[in-house]
């Protein structure tokens, strides 16, 4: 299967488990999305994840978490796509649901959430809003 935007791909898999209430969601691997996924375990929206498999065929593993059986995470939206790139500078990382929310950006030091860029003074690409 051919996938033009993996890490919407990635997005709508877990929205779509944690909706259904799946205990973990599996999808093909990459070093972005291993990133993806720190970021949201660092911010307390999953509970693990892990790498299994070998060689070109690596699946990552996304355990969910679940507070009083409803989901952690209560959306997920892709900002900056393949066909449109969406860019913040330092001082204008854009603030999810007031605060509530994560921004997860890709920067010079790698991918980091909102808080972590405006700590260390850097802005990126917006890839995507978790709330």
């Amino acid at each position: 299967m051919n996938i033009q935007d993996p890490i919407a791909d990635m997005l709508v898999r877990i929205k779509n488990a944690s909706l259904v209430g799946l205990p973990e969601v599996k999808m093909p691997n990459s070093k972005q999305k291993s990133a993806i996924a720190c970021v949201m375990k660092d911010e307390g929206y999953i509970k693990d994840f892990s790498v299994s498999g070998e060689g070109v065929k690596k699946s990552l593993v996304i355990q969910l978490k679940y507070a009083k059986s409803k989901s952690v995470i209560e959306g997920v939206k892709r900002v900056s796509k393949p066909s449109c790139r969406i860019y913040c500078g330092s001082g204008e990382v854009p603030k999810v649901r007031n605060g509530l929310g994560t921004v997860i950006i890709s920067t010079s030091n790698g991918i980091i959430s909102g808080r972590a860029a405006v700590k260390q003074n850097v802005g990126g690409e917006v890839l995507c809003y978790v709330w």
